[in-house]
C-alpha cells in the first residue's frame, strides 16, 4: 500500500481558495445588484408612489371650510 504524496502547503492555499469562491457566491446572491436593477426598482417605486399621491383628495383649506 502507498499513499498519495501531499503537499499540505498547497492543499490548505486550495482549501482557502475554495472557501474564499463559496463566500463570493453566496455575497453575489445576497448583494449583487446591477444599476440597472437598482434604477428599475427605483423608477418603479417612484411611479407606484405617483399613482397613490394622485388618488388623493385634498384637505379643503381656508375659513369657510370649517378649519
Amino acid at each position: 500500500m502507498t499513499g498519495d504524496v501531499v503537499n499540505l502547503r498547497q492543499f490548505r492555499k486550495q482549501k482557502a481558495r475554495t472557501e474564499k469562491d463559496r463566500t463570493a457566491d453566496q455575497n453575489r446572491i445576497s448583494f449583487g445588484r446591477t444599476k440597472a436593477e437598482k434604477q428599475l426598482t427605483q423608477t418603479l417605486n417612484d411611479k407606484a408612489s405617483k399613482a397613490l399621491d394622485q388618488g388623493k383628495r385634498e384637505k379643503p383649506v381656508g375659513p369657510d371650510k370649517g378649519e
